[in-house]
This record gives C-alpha cells, structure tokens and sequence, in this order.
C-alpha cells in the first residue's frame, strides 16, 4: 500500500511538473521594458578629453524593471544633436558582454565617436548618448537622452587597419571590397595601386559598419572625413603618416628587370593591378665571365613624387635578406623578399636566377601587397 501511495505521489507531482514546463514551452520571451533613468554622465555635461591610455568615460543608468521585461543586453548608443537615434551613428555593448547596467568607454574611443560626429581635433562639439534595451532581434530605446559636450584629442588616432576605397580606386566604391594598406609601423601605411583621374578616393579603418574616413588634403594633411582626388591616371605609390598626419603621393611611372652584369634594365614589368607588377615570357641570358656565368640581379623603380609633378626619381627592390647563392626548389620563400633601397647601385644587394633560366623564357612578377611580405617570383 505504502509502495503505491509514493507512485502515485510520484506521477502527479510529475504531471505538475511537466505542467509548469510546458506552460511556456516553444514560446521565447520577448518582454522587454526600458532604462527609465540615464545617471551617468549627467546631461549636458563638458568633457576635455585625456590623451592617457588609462583614461576613461563612465556610463551607468537604472536597470531596466525586471518584473516587466526579463533580463536584458544593454548597448550605449550616440547619435547626432538633431538625431533621433533610429539609426545611431555608434553604440557600444554594456560591461560584462552586455549584463551589467554601467559601460566603461575608453576616452580614445570617445574621440573616435566624436570625430564620427564631424568634430575636429582639438574641437568642442555635442552630440548625444542613450541606452537600448535588448533581447533577440528586439529593442527598446530609453524615453530619456542626454546631450554630451566633448573637446577632442589633438592629431588624429592611428587606427589599428587602414584601407582604401571610393571610386577612384582599383577598389571602387563598395566599401566591403576596400584594399588593405601595408603596415609599415610606427603610425604609418602603404599602398600601391592604379587611381583615376579626377574620382574620388578615401581611407577607412575597417570595412563594414561605420568606420572612420579618413582623406588627403591638396596640401597632402590626413584629415578626418572628405574624399580624395589625382589629376592624373596611373599607379601610385600613397604613404600615409598618422604621427605627423601627413601622406605622400608618388607616380610609379615604371619598374625594371636590372641585370648587374650588364647595369642595364632589360625589360619592363607591367603592372597588372592589385599590387602586382609582372612581365610575361621574357628571355634572360646569362653573362659569360671568365669565372663563369654571372646571373645577378635585382629591379628598379622610377617614381614622380608630388602627386607625379616632381622630377622622376630612380630607386631599387633589392635583397631584404642577403645572399650570394643561387636558390633551388627548397630555398625558403624569404630568399626573395624585397626592401626599397634609395640609393641604387650596380652589385649590391642582388639575387642570382636559377640556372635553370639561363636563356629559357619565364614570368616575372613583383608583389607589393598587404597581405604577404614585399616579394617576388620567377616561374617558367
């Protein structure tokens, strides 16, 4: 009897169970309700900001009634003085992923939020900060917003990538297709590509959301926001310096196959787009010495700098890593490296083909792209 009294016990406290489970069961809840109160920073508050890596903008507000809406992810959102936050032009996810009611923002991002407000370095201006509450795909604005006044940092932030795009870049103008630049440390970026004459080109530091732009002024200044533009088509050689916020210009007019032996250029290397400058089914014989064949070589570049108004000057791609050895099948891929050399010269850093070139037609192509070191290759 004792037996069957804890099994029926047993399935209706079960039942009730599963009764309770299912009551909600495949439905996702949705409920959501908004931060009544923004608290920190207060409205209308003046912010200098703080070039310290350490210093940071506090952010806090009520958490939202938990009775009526659940749980939710809260997300900072700024937005222009006369902007109505339908489309915020930044938020930033609360601390702890989301969870907490508060968001720590480095000041080095704010002045990024605040260039993206069209406010220039060293600058005062205002824009404004709400919060959203946020479950699923849904969300729900906070009925208060508060205006926030903030004095840039001075100098523009070296962005952590730099691209280029517009539609005067190989690029065009779909920012998900931008080129990635070469970074050469300390601040500064490289890129070779083909520009139009007279269409607009820019930079940016990413390429989706809503990135920074960055342009280069007549006066070759890096400047926030704007577009580009070269009264001449070709390929151009563009640097630009976020320490001195400054860039360069120059027109690639051509880049050479240099065989030392001779101290002579044999042929051109056409550029093909994308960084890459390659001459197809080109003969190179070796020069008899009386020690043997010599087969050293190296290639040169010419540029006009100043947007190709200047004076056509002649540098070198020559060894990044030094040999005096002819490569085989199993040399490292570091054996071709390039560096730019200023100063060109007839013997120094050189390569040596392999032997198996000697008068056999071949492809020869120089890449100058992001996404591998500078290099290059021979291939029959």
């Amino acid at each position: 009897m004792r037996t069957l009294l804890i099994k029926i016990t047993f399935v209706i406290v079960s039942l009730l169970a599963f009764s309770a489970c299912n009551d909600k069961m495949g439905e996702t809840d949705s409920r959501l309700a908004p931060v009544n109160e923004l608290i920190e920073p207060l409205n209308e508050r003046d912010i200098v900001l703080n070039p310290s890596a350490s210093a940071d903008l506090y952010f806090e507000w009520e958490y939202a009634d938990l009775s009526v809406g659940g749980t939710s992810i809260y997300y900072v959102a700024f937005d222009k003085v006369d902007g109505d936050f339908s489309n915020p032009v930044y938020t930033v996810k609360a601390d702890n992923n989301g969870i907490y009611n508060h968001a720590t923002i480095p000041h080095s991002q704010i002045n990024k939020i605040a260039g993206m407000m069209e406010i220039q370095p060293m600058e005062k201006g205002s824009f404004k900060w709400t919060v959203f509450s946020s479950k699923g795909t849904h969300t729900v604005k906070s009925p208060q917003e508060h205006a926030i006044t903030i004095t840039r940092l001075a100098g523009l932030e070296d962005p952590l990538d730099l691209y280029i795009t517009g539609a005067g870049s190989e690029a065009g103008p779909d920012i998900s297709n931008a080129r990635k630049m070469t970074s050469l440390g300390s601040a500064s970026y490289e890129i070779y590509m083909k520009l139009k004459a007279d269409e607009p080109f820019y930079f940016v530091e990413s390429r989706d959301g809503t990135p920074l732009v960055f342009s280069i002024s007549a006066e070759d200044h890096v400047k926030e926001r704007g577009t580009s533009t070269v009264s001449e088509e070709g390929v151009y050689r563009i640097v630009i310096d976020f320490n001195t916020t400054t860039a360069t210009l120059s027109l690639v007019t051509k880049i050479g196959f240099f065989f030392s032996p001779s101290n002579e250029i044999l042929f051109e290397l056409p550029y093909v787009g994308n960084g890459i400058f390659k001459a197809t089914q080109q003969t190179v014989t070796f020069k008899q010495e009386g020690w043997g064949r010599d087969e050293r070589y190296k290639f040169r570049m010419f540029v006009k700098e100043d947007r190709g108004n200047g004076d056509e000057k002649e540098l070198e791609w020559g060894t990044l890593n030094q040999t005096d050895s002819r490569p085989d099948e199993d040399s490292p891929e570091s054996y071709y490296y390039l560096q730019l050399l200023a100063n060109p010269n007839q013997w120094d850093n050189i390569w040596k083909l392999m032997g198996d070139f000697d008068g056999v037609p071949a492809d020869y192509a120089v890449y100058l792209t992001a996404d591998k070191p500078y290099t290059h290759s021979i291939s029959k």
